[in-house]
């Protein structure tokens, strides 16, 4: 296992983080996983004793239950909280009130309490920010975190799901009023969709921000449990077919990855998450599990090494169709390498 420096902080972090939206199981969220107590404890050792450092959770997952099985397994495995970097995350909806909902000061610190509450811990590494508000303005969602950062409540900031204006916008504000600011982006991002690589990877690698990457197997697509015509298939596609995926491309990239998954002894899962891996803008890969086996299929990717005419192979199927304006800059460009 590796570690990265996330974003321009000193703060490094396995280049996986075991994500934790299969603990639990409530409301909508049973579609991604039901784990109890006892087998979350199971992955959550696996995690740790393979070397990752990072865990990501959300308020919203599995309404809070996520959360607070994330911290119960800490205390019940005597893990080291201070080796750890924990992050969740705020902006949806946790009640029926008005105010239960959004990033207003009152929401974000009312959360921040209550995620620390059912974490069991003194303060969360990275805070972050899960989605736009457009109802409250960005001002004071950021001064409200950077009071959280001030507090020793947090320790860094992030955001996620966030357009390239709406994130640049919100670091140019950060700069003005000398705010803490967001450090890290966690974005859908896999070889069977790359469209962060139009505006967002270009801003995060200027802006020197970390990528923390969710979905990298496009919802289980790329996990080899489905077929063309998608039948008889098993797994969380066939319940929840989420995020949208162009599932023609995503099996023309399959064909690509499945011979050189077979010539270096590996899943296709582990080629899609090694190609992650081997792009510079990526800090950090999430992967989640509902059993043990799963988790260790993932973990082995970080022992998948691409060569130069695997990764040209495997860009040159999934690549993005040419937009204005990238195909205009790029030829303008040229005289000026």
């Amino acid at each position: 296992m590796q570690y990265n420096l996330l974003g321009n902080t000193g703060l490094k972090v396995s280049e996986l983080c075991l994500g934790t939206m299969t603990f639990g199981g409530k409301g909508m969220w049973t579609a991604i996983g039901t784990l109890p107590q006892d087998q979350v404890n199971v992955l959550m050792k696996q995690a740790v004793d393979d070397g990752i450092n990072f865990i990501d959770t959300a308020n919203v997952y599995s309404e809070g239950l996520s959360e607070q099985m994330t911290g119960q397994a800490i205390r019940e495995l005597g893990l080291n909280r201070d080796e750890l970097v924990i992050a969740t995350k705020v902006r949806g909806k946790m009640g029926d009130g008005p105010n239960d909902i959004g990033l207003s000061r009152k929401h974000i610190l009312q959360q921040a309490d209550e995620s620390l509450q059912r974490l069991q811990l003194d303060y969360i590494d990275l805070y972050q920010i899960h989605g736009f508000d457009k109802l409250t303005p960005v001002e004071e969602t950021l001064e409200a975190l950077d009071l959280l950062v001030k507090s020793g409540k947090v320790r860094y900031i992030g955001c996620s799901n966030l357009a390239a204006w709406q994130i640049m916008k919100a670091l140019g504000i950060s700069a003005k009023e000398h705010l803490n600011k967001f450090i890290s982006l966690q974005a859908y991002y896999t070889i069977a969709g790359r469209d962060l690589e139009r505006d967002i990877v270009p801003l995060l690698l200027d802006q020197q921000m970390g990528l923390m990457v969710w979905s990298p197997l496009a919802g289980g697509l790329l996990s080899g449990k489905y077929n063309r015509s998608m039948e008889n298939s098993e797994g969380r596609r066939a319940t929840f077919d989420f995020p949208p995926v162009d599932k023609e491309k995503a099996f023309d990239i399959i064909d690509v990855m499945q011979p050189i998954a077979a010539s270096k002894n590996v899943s296709v899962a582990q080629i899609a998450l090694a190609w992650l891996l081997h792009q510079p803008v990526v800090t950090s890969v999430i992967i989640g599990a509902n059993k043990p086996e799963q988790l260790s299929d993932n973990l082995n990717a970080v022992n998948v090494k691409l060569t130069e005419d695997e990764l040209q192979k495997l860009n040159e199927v999934s690549k993005l169709t040419p937009e204005y304006p990238g195909w205009m800059i790029d030829r303008q460009g040229g005289d000026r390498q």
